[in-house]
């Protein structure tokens, strides 16, 4: 039978030799300290490699959303269930009659949508009667609907424009001339050029809306009956950019007026000839969530400058995440120009917390449920005028936040400061100031998620379309998506909106471009009782 290993064959080649170790007993707490020391911070260290590690794989193979986790309930059970007993409507009386089912089965198809009949009758040799040979008379039928496909087609439009003389003024033609004129040809978005606005717009729908790259429409165009090469219908968004910019300058000046302006940004890889590849370009988004307008704009780069540029001027409430290139708007002028307002964003509070949750459960969890308790109010105020709502907060939302304060300010001497926990606490009380000014205002939200909302497309567009061409390119990106990302706020169908808008523009003063607007488009077209 083996033997087991003694401990000094078991240590290893970066054991001190017992010969090297001292022999007096301060020397050696002196070097038990010393060790223990060394080895929090690898624990420490270790700690934070797992939490990155952890979210390194949440971001590339987990889920995006941040779920509650069900033990968080367990911190507030007793005040929970009691609000649950409170709000628990009376139990209804029993019907007397059968009770009612839910609905199952197919939906009915929408009756706007064209139909087509098709009559399916029985053969001719089937009509008479088996029994008696007496022919059938029809007493009735069966109907059934289906959902049927055409896809879309490419067709050629003449512009047939006739040329008319004086047959009068023709013999005298040598003396003043022949008096023929021609009619005019409506201004097309791209004078002389091969699409109509129709084209144009499903192009610019397919890559903004529907997040299909150019090299895609070039495969659907040849098999619909003609070859489009992508650098064609890259020039014709750059052409289509070019003719809606004073569009897009005037939903700019309006988002610019809104009392809150929610902002964010993504990464736009950019192709860079001079260096053999892509550099990192900047999509800035600014919502008004009033007004239901989407303004993107893009730099070459993540300076302050792209902010700045925009808010010049502005003095409502801008909503972001704590990005330092924010700082500069909300401190004083020496001019004495308007300054904006701050505005913090609990959604990036709990997303901390909740990335903490390996390293400090405890906390994580109670900082996460308190936050719950926040949107809970938000819940019940949903429906409720912008007075009633300030109401609401003042009166519930101001005490959670008192407390959660307080337990901060507890929690934040323990913890280690560059821990995730830390971290965490250490962001929301640096914003301390910013996430209590919703409570103020009826209007305001406690969340950038509107931002964010908006700017998703894009990021998902972006996995499809892999980068822009240039910086032109990205701002030809910014202007369309801007028109289309609006028009879907407003529940239009970003196809017909633009065809219209393309159709039109070109002749359209720059005084009235106001029309094109889509809350103002859309009023135009609906009755009135269809409208938001």
């Amino acid at each position: 039978m083996n033997s087991l290993p003694s401990a000094s064959s078991a240590c290893n080649s970066t054991a001190l030799p017992r010969a090297s170790l001292p022999n007096d007993l301060a020397t050696c707490q002196t070097l038990i300290q010393q060790l223990h020391e060394a080895l929090e911070q690898a624990q420490r260290r270790n700690r934070q490699l797992e939490h990155r590690l952890e979210l390194l794989l949440k971001a590339r193979f987990g889920p995006r959303a941040d779920r509650l986790n069900p033990a968080q309930l367990l911190l507030f059970a007793e005040e929970l269930l009691a609000k649950a007993e409170a709000a628990a409507p009376a139990p209804a009386p029993p019907s007397a009659g059968r009770p009612s089912r839910k609905g199952h089965g197919r939906r009915r198809l929408p009756a706007e949508l064209p139909r087509q009949q098709v009559v399916h009758d029985l053969p001719e040799a089937e009509k008479p009667c088996p029994c008696c040979g007496t022919l059938r008379v029809r007493i009735g039928q069966e109907t059934s609907e289906q959902l049927e496909y055409e896809p879309a087609k490419l067709y050629v439009i003449e512009h047939v424009r006739p040329t008319y003389a004086c047959p009068t003024c023709e013999a005298q033609a040598a003396e003043r001339g022949p008096q023929i004129t021609t009619a005019a040809k409506p201004l097309q978005p791209i004078e002389k050029g091969l699409a109509g606005p129709g084209l144009l717009a499903a192009v610019i729908t397919n890559k903004f809306s529907d997040h299909l790259p150019l090299y895609r429409q070039e495969a659907i165009l040849a098999r619909s009956g003609q070859a489009i090469a992508r650098s064609t219908t890259c020039g014709w968004l750059a052409a289509c950019a070019a003719l809606v910019l004073p569009l897009y300058m005037l939903l700019k000046d309006r988002v610019r007026q809104a009392k809150c302006i929610n902002t964010d940004d993504t990464p736009v890889p950019v192709l860079d000839p001079q260096r053999g590849k892509t550099r990192e370009g900047r999509l800035w988004v600014y919502v008004d969530p009033a007004q239901r307008y989407t303004v993107f704009d893009y730099t070459p780069t993540r300076s302050r400058d792209g902010p700045l540029r925009f808010f010049g001027g502005y003095a409502g409430y801008v909503q972001a995440d704590a990005y330092a290139g924010y700082d500069v708007l909300f401190k004083p002028k020496a001019d004495g120009a308007p300054v904006p307002t701050e505005l913090g964003c609990w959604a990036h509070v709990r997303r901390k917390f909740v990335e903490a949750q390996t390293s400090d459960a405890l906390r994580s969890a109670t900082a996460v449920a308190f936050i719950r308790r926040l949107y809970e109010v938000e819940h019940a105020a949903e429906a409720l005028d912008a007075a009633a709502r300030r109401t609401r907060r003042q009166a519930q939302s101001v005490p959670i936040l008192a407390q959660f304060k307080s337990w901060l300010d507890d929690q934040q001497g323990p913890v280690l400061p560059k821990s995730p926990i830390g971290e965490a606490i250490g962001y929301c009380l640096g914003n301390w100031a910013a996430l209590n000014r919703y409570v103020e205002d009826g209007d305001l939200k406690p969340d950038n998620n509107a931002a964010e909302n908006a700017i998703r497309p894009l990021v998902v567009g972006r996995k499809n379309w892999l980068f822009a061409g240039s910086d032109n390119g990205g701002r030809t990106a910014a202007v369309l998506a801007s028109l289309v990302a609006s028009c879907k706020q407003h529940g239009l169908d970003p196809f017909v909106y633009l065809r219209d808008v393309l159709t039109r523009i070109a002749a359209t003063p720059v005084s009235q471009l106001v029309q094109f607007l889509p809350d103002r488009w859309k009023a135009a077209r609906l009755p009135t009782a269809l409208l938001d």
